[in-house]
Order: C-alpha cells, then sequence, then structure tokens
C-alpha cells in the first residue's frame, strides 16, 4: 500500500462513526427517509455520505465487493486502511457491495441469505448522483406510516432484480447515497407502482 493514497477519514473516529452507524440504522427504520451524514469526508470516487457508510459499517469482518468504477487504488487503499475490510473479486463472498448506478441490472451474483441465516445476506451500497429525479414510487412496509413516495433515479431492472431476491426473511438491504444524504431500503419494504403492481 502506498501511503501517498491514503486520504484522510473521521476526525474523530469513534464518536463519528457512532454516528454514522445511527444515521444507516435510522435510514434502515424509517425507509424513505433522508439522513445525512455531516461528518463525513469525502474520498477520490466516493460521496461524504458513502465513504461515511464505508467507514462506519466495514471492518476486518465485512469483505467488500467493489463495481469497476470504485476498484481504484485510492478506494482500496483507503479503506482497507481506515476500515481493515477485505476486498474480495468473488460478489457471493462479500457481505457488502459498492454499487453506482449502471451497476444495477444485475443482483445475480449477491448473497440473499438463507432462511436459516437471512442476516447473511449482502448489503448493497449505491452511489446515485441524486437521490431525487426519478420515477414517483410508493414505498410501504415497517416504519412507513401509510406510504412514501420516493423519486430515486435508478433503472427499472434494479427493482425487477431486487423483487425477484426478495422472499422475506431473505432479501438484500440497500443504502442509496448521494452528497452527504442517505436512504435506506430494507428488504422488508414493498416498492409499489401507482397503479398498485410491485414493481
Amino acid at each position: 500500500m502506498h501511503a501517498q493514497l491514503l486520504q484522510p477519514a473521521f476526525n474523530d473516529p469513534v464518536l463519528d462513526a457512532q454516528r454514522g452507524f445511527r444515521a444507516a440504522l435510522k435510514a434502515l427504520a424509517g425507509p424513505g427517509s433522508i439522513q445525512s451524514l455531516h461528518a463525513s469526508p469525502s474520498l477520490d470516487g466516493l460521496a461524504p455520505a458513502t465513504y461515511g457508510l464505508c467507514l462506519a459499517l466495514l471492518d476486518a469482518d465485512t469483505p467488500l465487493w467493489l463495481a469497476p468504477s470504485f476498484d481504484t487504488p485510492v478506494i482500496r487503499a483507503n479503506l482497507a486502511f481506515h476500515c481493515g475490510c477485505p476486498i474480495t473479486a468473488n460478489q457471493k463472498d462479500a457481505r457488502f457491495a459498492l454499487l453506482a448506478a449502471d451497476d444495477l441490472t444485475d443482483l445475480s451474483g449477491f448473497d440473499h441469505g438463507n432462511d436459516r441465516y437471512p442476516d447473511q445476506s449482502c448489503t448493497l451500497l449505491v452511489q446515485l448522483p441524486d437521490l431525487g429525479g426519478g420515477a414517483g414510487l410508493a414505498w410501504r412496509g415497517p416504519g412507513i406510516e401509510a406510504e412514501h413516495c420516493v423519486t430515486l433515479p435508478v433503472v427499472d431492472e434494479f427493482w425487477r432484480e431486487r423483487e425477484q431476491r426478495n422472499g422475506f426473511p431473505r432479501g438484500l438491504d440497500v443504502f442509496f447515497s448521494a452528497g452527504h444524504d442517505v436512504i435506506g431500503l430494507p428488504r422488508s419494504t414493498r416498492v409499489i407502482r401507482t397503479h398498485q403492481e410491485p414493481v
């Protein structure tokens, strides 16, 4: 690892990681609501919220798979140094995966858990250019009072791929990030088109 590739992480590693972890939990507990990670630094190629989620969630026990657009020497070096997470080339072994908007058309390689160990599924960290501007979809389920209209700019194929792999309690949990903000999509959330059919 080249020391010149390393960039700053949290100013207060313990406190800021705790804040980031709490924000991630709140994002999953309130699907569709935006949480902000103000203390997060940026890293070449990663938005502050994406990097903050990595710093808060990844450790030596969470193998990470990087989409090609994130598989850079700077990202590899900083996540290995600050998080200690092993980076795997095998999607099936990943507990977390770092994806961009262009990487959402095929989720078949990721572990979506099993009935005995549903918690061993992969969590997707999806960096988007923005958390709005896409087609409006209604989110329903635990943590949502009635329904939440969310307009994430992601391709329709993603919703179909997610639906095929979400046989609760199995499924993929997702964090969408842009800038300093994050939205959580747990496997328990149903995504509905306006004409009431699941996506």
